[in-house]
């Protein structure tokens, strides 16, 4: 449901001259720091990101997000990390700007333009916003793995060798990066100490976003993801995207299914017609600032 409640950024790195919009938003409790930058860019050093995105007050943000005009879209959209990489996607931010260009334009459909590409952006039903996110990427050199082998059962285990925590993910690329383990149950593992085992395996150059995915049923699957570089959140766009099309590979459920993140619920339709990945669910503004740039 879209709401906007008070809040303050309150830190001092903020000050400076010329005047600039943020927006606190989330997506399925997958929080992110949204400054307009439109007029002129915001960018700001590794070290800066972390300090916004980790405040003293310890209401945090999982990914930074920095508009900007754009050529080919109606905006260019910025990503980075917690930790202060810069990344190329980000399926929920991808929604929540869509949210916030279509209030200010009154457009029915927008396009964001990405370093991962073009996504368009649309209103679905109700509050929900619909980011059309593209095609997946399903080759070992796109994921991209250290070594050619088959994405789908890739040649991996965490733990002792004998008794692995953790092998054999399925590996999608959706303009980043996940390996996702499907398991009985996504309670019974301690992500946050799994999860950075697996974020820079060797297996992966480029590091990966884990995903540990428990599918309910055909059309159902329960996910919770620990993001490279952000570390485990309530939601991620693209992991859920992924989870679904290795799922679906798989033949563990159909192309179109519920996810279920802790902090609610996304539809992904990998659509059999242009081979798209559709993602659909909730934005929440939480507060609508202006600060000095």
């Amino acid at each position: 449901m879209l709401n906007a409640r008070s809040g303050l950024v309150g830190d001092q790195m903020y000050l400076g001259g010329s005047r600039m919009r943020v927006f606190h938003m989330n997506g399925c409790g997958n929080r992110f720091a949204v400054f307009d930058g439109r007029k002129s860019p915001w960018r700001k050093s590794a070290d800066e990101i972390r300090h916004v995105a980790n405040p003293q007050d310890g209401k945090g943000f999982d990914q930074i997000i920095g508009l900007e005009s754009s050529m080919r879209g109606d905006v260019f959209m910025r990503i980075w990390n917690a930790d202060g990489s810069e990344v190329a996607a980000c399926g929920n931010a991808s929604r929540c700007v869509g949210w916030l260009i279509q209030r200010e334009t009154g457009q029915s459909e927008i396009k964001i333009e990405t370093e991962a590409g073009l996504l368009k952006s649309s209103a679905g039903a109700g509050d929900a916003i619909t980011v059309d996110m593209g095609s997946p990427l399903l080759t070992w050199e796109h994921i991209p793995l250290a070594e050619k082998m088959d994405t789908r059962f890739v040649d991996l285990k965490i733990g002792p060798v004998d008794k692995p925590v953790l092998s054999t993910p399925s590996c999608v690329n959706m303009g980043n990066p996940h390996a996702v383990f499907f398991v009985d149950d996504v309670s019974a593992y301690d992500i946050p100490a799994v999860g950075p085992l697996v974020e820079w395996h060797p297996m992966f150059p480029e590091g990966v976003n884990v995903g540990f995915a428990q599918v309910i049923d055909k059309e159902t699957i329960r996910l919770r993801v620990w993001e490279r570089g952000a570390g485990l959140t309530l939601a991620c766009g693209t992991g859920a995207c992924a989870a679904a099309v290795a799922s679906a590979r798989l033949g563990r459920t159909g192309r179109k299914v519920k996810m279920i993140l802790d902090g609610g619920e996304l539809v992904i339709n990998w659509r059999d017609t242009d081979d798209h990945v559709l993602m659909t669910g909730p934005v929440e503004l939480e507060a609508e600032l202006e600060i000095a740039g």
